[in-house]
Parts: structure tokens; C-alpha cells; sequence
């Protein structure tokens, strides 16, 4: 018989050991496990909460450890770590479960070192990446580039689990994403490109106002996506989608009235719905993401006319990837002028605004509003 925590370990070994992504793996698993709906979410709750928390979790359990571990007994003694400490589970429940949700050959090493676990009392962490369980070039970055407070408040917000926001047609997005779709300002009759539009949440969202949506997608199943979700949204005779890279876009210039360029970016506004993104993005990618998201919005600029509007979003905090490509287009294009940024909740940042994840409870975002003139680039 499956329990929710012997899935819950069969899907923290897989995102480990496997490198399988946990908001792709885990509704998959959830819907062929046959668990009722309370138990479903309690998976999602240990899977979610022990992927964030991994290295707080190895803190933890490491000073009761003498060898090297299987990913499938760590995962154990991660999730009952989580369990004992951050959602305050009673010992005796906890472990117990754990043991047997843990492999057979190691319950009695699972046991003994979850019960050292829970007697450890009040935890002092050594420092605050630990702490906030997060590598510590993530903690150094977000605090030198938004403020040491704004900072730890935002990766402690991203520790928190996200809510659910379901647009009246029925699509589960973030209220961040369907502000920066509304930030287009997509009227009905218009033609508006979104350029890297998979899964198709704010390409879906514009064309319900009566645009037409031309939406492409690098990646083939990504694209496909975009296509199911506006069928399933009842958007799909006004989403036009292909398989395209948004550096090279297959539209003439200036055959579109406004463009969407919500760039590939490293991701860390939105660490509490990608869990282990925070494990798989590196230092070194920031600096790449950041050079491909200055090409895309090159790119989508030339497909607007004088008067078009285009839209530049990522899902992000880190200075290079938000101001600093703000700065670059401010320097590298003088045909586009910055629109007022939005409001509250909403802050200035550059000539664009940012959203960070404690303001509203909603994903960390930036969004740049920019019009084409008459001016020659």
C-alpha cells in the first residue's frame, strides 16, 4: 500500500538522484498514487517543504552520520527532519511514519537518527544560509542587489508555500504573472506577439481581452503547452502558436502592435513553486540568462511599430538580470522610451518596477513597460 510519505520519499529520491523537476514530477505521481485529496496535499506539502529546506534538513541529520548514504535513506532523513522541525510534527508520529516510509535495510539507522533529531530541542543555526536552506551565493546575491532586509525577507517568503490563484477560466497562475500579462495592455483586434510564451499562462490571459496571440516557444513541448492550455482555456482560436526562437522571430518587423518578452532567467522570485530550482541554477548562469534576455528584447523591440507597446518580465531578483538589462536597453536603444511603472505593490526599480514575493504574497517579478518612437534605434 502507498502512504504519503513512502511517495513522498519515492519523489524526493527522484528530484535528487534522477534530477527530475517536483512541479512536473509530483502531480504526476499524485494522480496515479489513488490518495485521497487530504493526503495529496500532504504529500505536496513534505515533498515542496523537504526540497526546500534540503540544506537545513542535512544540517541536521549529518552530525548523527558515520557513512556515506543511498539517496533513498538521506531522503528519508530529510523528510523526517522537515517533519520534526519546520512543521512541528509530534515525534512520535513522525518518526514512527518516517521508519516506515524509509527503505527496510536502513529503518533502524532512520530510526535512531530522528529520534536524536527530536531530542536535539530548540535548533541555533550556525548561519544564515542554513537557516533559510539556501546555497550561499543565492543569499549573498539577492541581499547585495535588493538590500540585506528586503533580501532574507524575500528568500524567507519563498519558503512559505505559494497559494492558488484560479482565473475564472479555470487556469491556476500566479497573481504576479496575470498583472505582468495585464501590463500589455493588449486591446481587442490587436495583434500581440509573446515570445517566450510556454506554457502559455499570460499568452491565454491577454487573449481573453479579444487580442490575437501570436505565441512562440523555443522548446517544442513547451509550445505545445501553450496549444493545449488555450483549448482548454477557450482561447484557442485567438493563440497562435509555432516553434520558434525568440532571438529570431518569424514576423516581420513592425508586424505586430504590442510584444511580450517574459524571458527565460534564473528564477529566484519564484523558489517556493520551483523548490529545487534553488539547487540547480548556479552563480555562473546569472551573467548567461542575462545576455540571452538582452537579445530576446532586442529581437521583440523590432517587431513593433512607432506606438507599440513591449512588455519585458522576468521572474527574478538579481540586479544583471532586471535593472541591468533596463540599463543596456537605455543605452543600446534609443526608440524606446520607458512607460510610468505600475503601482503598489509594485516598487520603482530602474525605469521598470519590481514586485517582491512579501509585498503581496504573489512570485518576485520585475516588469519593464517600454513605447517604440519615431526615432531611428
Amino acid at each position: 500500500m502507498t502512504t504519503a510519505r513512502r511517495l513522498a520519499v519515492d519523489a524526493l529520491v527522484r528530484i535528487d538522484r534522477d534530477g527530475a523537476y517536483a512541479n512536473l514530477l509530483v502531480p504526476g505521481m499524485l494522480d496515479a498514487s489513488g490518495l485521497s485529496p487530504r493526503d495529496r496535499a500532504f504529500v505536496t506539502e513534505l515533498v515542496y517543504g523537504t526540497v526546500r529546506m534540503r540544506r537545513a534538513c542535512d544540517w541536521l541529520i549529518d552530525p548523527f552520520i558515520d557513512r556515506p548514504l543511498d539517496a533513498d535513506v538521506r531522503n528519508a532523513l530529510r523528510l523526517g527532519a522537515y517533519q520534526l522541525v519546520f512543521l512541528r510534527t509530534p515525534a512520535h508520529a513522525a518518526v514512527s511514519a518516517t521508519v516506515d516510509a524509509a527503505p527496510r535495510r536502513a529503518r533502524g539507522l532512520v530510526n535512531a537518527v530522528l529520534r536524536k533529531v527530536a531530542r536535539g530541542g530548540e535548533v541555533t543555526w550556525p548561519d544564515d544560509g542554513t537557516r533559510l536552506s539556501y546555497p550561499d551565493w543565492v543569499v549573498a546575491r539577492v541581499r547585495s542587489d535588493i538590500g540585506e532586509h528586503d533580501g532574507t525577507a524575500a528568500l524567507a517568503a519563498m519558503n512559505r508555500p505559494a497559494p492558488v490563484h484560479q482565473r475564472p477560466d479555470g487556469y491556476t497562475q500566479d497573481q504576479a504573472s496575470q498583472w505582468v500579462a495585464e501590463l500589455v495592455g493588449a486591446e481587442p483586434g490587436e495583434r500581440v506577439a509573446d515570445t517566450c510564451a510556454g506554457p502559455g499562462g499570460k499568452a491565454t490571459w491577454m487573449a481573453h481581452g479579444g487580442a490575437t496571440i501570436v505565441a512562440i516557444d523555443v522548446n517544442p513541448t513547451r509550445a505545445g503547452l501553450v496549444a493545449a492550455n488555450a483549448t482548454r482555456t477557450g482561447v484557442a482560436d485567438r493563440v497562435q502558436v509555432a516553434v520558434a526562437d525568440g532571438r529570431r522571430p518569424p514576423f516581420p518587423p513592425g508586424s505586430v502592435d504590442r510584444a511580450l518578452v517574459d524571458a527565460p532567467c534564473s528564477g529566484l522570485g519564484v523558489l517556493r513553486r520551483r523548490p529545487d530550482a534553488r539547487w540547480r541554477i548556479g552563480a555562473d548562469d546569472v551573467d548567461v540568462l542575462a545576455s540571452l534576455q538582452r537579445e530576446l528584447v532586442a529581437a521583440a523591440a523590432d517587431l513593433i511599430p512607432p506606438g507599440g507597446v513591449l512588455v519585458y518580465s522576468v521572474c527574478t531578483l538579481t540586479a544583471v538580470e532586471t535593472t541591468g538589462v533596463d540599463e543596456w536597453l537605455a543605452s543600446a536603444r534609443s526608440d524606446l522610451d520607458a512607460l510610468p511603472p505600475p503601482g503598489a505593490p509594485w516598487r520603482a526599480w530602474g525605469r521598470g518596477a519590481l514586485l517582491l514575493p512579501q509585498a503581496a504574497d504573489t512570485d518576485g517579478m520585475f516588469a519593464l513597460v517600454l513605447r517604440r518612437n519615431g526615432r531611428s534605434r
